[in-house]
């Protein structure tokens, strides 16, 4: 493949976004294309000492200007020299298949517009206008295998000074900007990102990109900027798959619960591939519950009361919503009985008192007194008379003898 190629007349449509929920097996595949650093449709044109590492290819235009004289742009890698290059069509028709290819992916989230300040795992994000402002940065962390594919439905523009940042290993090879009309990038900027634009792209003065510039239908026009075509990277299949919609197949959770008393936990399950994450997306949570990672409600209730919260299952092939109603009641209060005291019936003169009829100690006692005993004592009646006697007796012996003594 030549550095600086120009290629046949060869008319190049890309087809607009589809709707199906569609995913993607690993990254973008650029086939040819992935061997350029610039790819235009009309024009190449460089205004100073522009440095390319990789090939420069054009088609159906024939003007790639500003890469001789002095100053001039230069080519790290290719031999430099202007040619008609079959090669440079086929790398057009691929740029056509990975347009649409990422175009066609579910975003996993959209309506974005401002980038500066977000740190973004791996997905598919999309958008109208993505704009990157000045002096702000943007920031991509995963893994080397990790994937980020934007989609913008009109522009894209990083404004001057502007910075995409990779962490956590994360690779250029990786990163993809399907880009529905022109793409422009502000001076001293630093981009990340294969650019794949249905017109044009416009680059700054002295902006630094690690990735491609690859535009379908118009020019590419750069100022002085170094441009690093990715390398080492892996192959890609490109391949893609269409999946349901996640669908949340769990039942309620509980919609009665206790101040103070532990929630009964709930899992919400969805089906879905890859496997759905559950976000609460509307209204709060009873106080004291809350909805982890797992995808659980756990917690104990602190506060009475009604809540009515919506939760959203997600992935890369859509969402779905459900809402529910959970009410928190007061624990409830028991109060202690204190014990209920039955007065005695009060004794009469010579008598001994006796508890009421109705306790189990009169009905003990009203037995004890049929069988001949008193209440409470232990001892028979007929025995206690008999000693009495006796007592009386001995009583009046000894008064007799003691009469007799004296008379």
């Amino acid at each position: 493949m030549g550095a600086l190629a120009l290629g046949s007349i060869l008319t190049l449509g890309l087809a607009s976004p589809s709707q199906a929920a569609t995913v993607l097996d690993g990254p973008i595949n650029l086939a040819t294309a992935a061997g350029y650093a610039v790819l235009a449709g009309s024009t190449v044109t460089n205004t100073g000492p522009t440095v390319v590492t990789g090939d420069v290819g054009l088609s159906p235009g024939t003007a790639i200007t500003g890469f001789e004289g002095a100053p001039a742009g230069s080519f790290v890698a290719g031999t430099g020299s202007a040619r008609t290059d079959p090669d440079v069509d086929q790398a057009k028709i691929d740029l056509m298949t990975a347009f649409n290819t990422a175009a066609s992916l579910t975003p996993q989230a959209s309506g974005l517009s401002q980038l500066a300040g977000k740190t973004l795992t791996p997905g598919v994000y999309s958008g109208g206008a993505l704009d990157l402002s000045s002096g702000s940065t943007l920031t991509l962390q995963g893994g080397a295998e990790s994937v980020w594919v934007f989609q913008a439905a009109s522009t894209l523009v990083t404004g001057s000074g502007s910075r995409i940042e990779l962490i956590g290993g994360a690779s250029i090879c990786n990163v993809f900007w399907q880009v529905g009309s022109s793409a422009t990038l502000g001076s001293g900027s630093a981009f990340v990102g294969t650019i794949l634009a249905q017109e044009s792209i416009s680059v700054g003065d002295a902006a630094v990109i690690q990735g491609r510039l690859l535009a379908s239908t118009s020019a590419v026009t750069l100022i002085n900027d170094t441009i690093t075509r990715p390398a080492d990277c892996i192959a890609a299949t490109g391949d893609t798959e269409e999946t349901p919609s996640p669908e949340i197949v769990s039942e309620a959770p509980e919609d009665d619960a206790t101040v103070g008393t532990p929630y009964p936990t709930h899992t919400f399950i969805a089906t879905g591939t890859p496997t759905p994450t559950f976000t609460l997306t509307e209204g709060e949570l009873p106080a004291g519950l809350t909805l982890n990672e797992a995808g659980e409600i756990v917690g104990t209730p602190t506060a009475p009361g009604t809540s009515t919260f919506t939760v959203t299952a997600s992935n890369r092939s859509g969402a779905v919503t459900a809402t529910y109603t959970i009410v928190v009641r007061e624990a409830a209060v028991v109060v202690p009985v204190p014990p209920v005291s039955t007065p005695t019936t009060p004794a009469t003169p010579g008598q001994v008192a006796l508890p009421p009829a109705n306790s189990k100690s009169s009905a003990n006692s009203t037995g004890s007194t049929r069988g001949g005993s008193l209440a409470a004592t232990g001892f028979e009646a007929g025995g206690l008379i008999a000693g009495a006697a006796g007592l009386l007796a001995l009583g009046l012996a000894f008064s007799l003898r003691v009469a007799r003594r004296r008379s």
